[in-house]
């Protein structure tokens, strides 16, 4: 009864993390389509939680690297799951109230390892899949992003070198309907498995599920897709207006290059297994665009927080979902965990509203 009990309650906080993945990372699909005003927000939203929702059905392999690939699901526990999710939603908060956007992907990955080896040591961890899966393409994928989108942008001017910029335009606001629409699929397909394979982990730890022979069942998919879906509608509103106008300037042009070059991106790791951050991938794709007129139209002091704060996900996320697994020890433990982290999302959520109260006079 008791591990009943504690499993619904590990399903409901993966599904709220879910929850704030999506309005976490609603700007990596329709930032640059806003900012550009190819889309009005509502539009974009919209369309953007539709697709995230479809892009979801699409592959199984960055959910079984979560679930198999990072730690050794022998050793995991309902508590150890519990805490590395309580983790990654609190790095996820903190850095929404900041309105960096920083990696929902190895925040997730950070609080599971920190919660495992605070439960079962360092050999826990397998730390080569980590470095294959998870830090190497974490790095690769924003350059590559950076280095596409420059070139793909290059290759764009000097195509409507000739073209009136009025046509230009609007041209590439269509476009980027398309394109924007793209990056919100792959999205889908990358960042909503990534909590089909923490539920599918609690599973294989109470027995539901064979390691071996790794099958997400439907009600899994459908329920990690309608979370991600409805926090993409929810909006994450600070964190589009630092993607869409405060890293670099975008005409459509360049917002469709960078949307291009980050959707190709997302498809191309998400069959690979490859649990790659989006925000990573797409503030690259947004330097890289950007930079294609000159590199001093990237605001690099807002860059560089960006990075700081990919730099602290991890660890970060890992110490938190670490104490989280030592509170698990105490009696009555997981529902003071439990209870932490909903104190934690509400505590951020008031937040956000004190501030937006506060920021009215000054905009009105």
């Amino acid at each position: 009864m008791k591990q009943d009990l504690t499993l619904a309650a590990v399903i409901v906080v993966a599904l709220f993390f879910d929850f704030t993945n999506g309005f976490h990372d609603t700007a990596n699909a329709i930032a640059t389509s806003v900012s550009t005003r190819a889309m009005s927000p509502r539009t974009a939203v919209l369309m953007a939680a539709v697709l995230n929702f479809l892009g979801a059905f699409v592959s199984l392999k960055v959910a079984a690297t979560v679930a198999k690939g990072i730690v050794d699901p022998d050793a995991v526990t309902l508590s150890v799951v519990l805490a590395g999710l309580v983790g990654a939603i609190s790095w996820n908060l903190f850095t929404w109230l900041l309105g960096l956007p920083s990696s929902s992907s190895h925040a997730l990955i950070g609080g599971v390892m920190g919660a495992a080896i605070a439960a079962d040591g360092w050999s826990v961890v397998d730390w080569n899949g980590v470095w294959e899966k998870v830090i190497k393409p974490g790095i690769s994928s924003p350059i590559l992003g950076f280095l596409i989108a420059l070139v793909l942008m290059l290759a764009i001017f000097w195509v409507i070198r000739r073209r009136a910029p009025s046509r230009v335009n609007r041209i590439f606001r269509r476009a980027q309907i398309v394109s924007g629409g793209f990056v919100a699929f792959t999205h889908g397909t990358n960042d909503a498995q990534k909590t089909m394979g923490i539920i599918s982990l609690a599973l294989i730890s109470t027995g539901h599920l064979n390691a071996d022979t790794f099958d997400v069942p439907t009600w899994v998919i459908v329920s990690s897709a309608t979370a991600m879906a409805l926090g993409t509608y929810a909006g994450g509103w600070r964190i589009i207006r630092t993607m869409g106008t405060r890293i670099a300037k975008l005409e459509p042009p360049q917002g469709f290059a960078a949307q291009s070059a980050c959707a190709g991106i997302l498809w191309t790791t998400a069959h690979l297994g490859f649990p790659v951050s989006t925000t990573q991938t797409i503030s690259g794709s947004v330097m890289g665009a950007g930079a294609s007129r000159r590199f001093s139209a990237v605001r690099w002091g807002i860059a560089g927080n960006i990075v700081i704060a990919w730099i602290f996900t991890l660890p970060t996320a890992a110490l938190v979902g670490a104490l989280m697994e030592a509170i698990t020890t105490l009696p009555a433990g997981d529902l003071l965990v439990f209870l932490l982290a909903g104190a934690i999302a509400a505590a951020a959520f008031l937040g956000r509203r004190y501030e937006m109260r506060r920021l009215v006079p000054s905009t009105t």
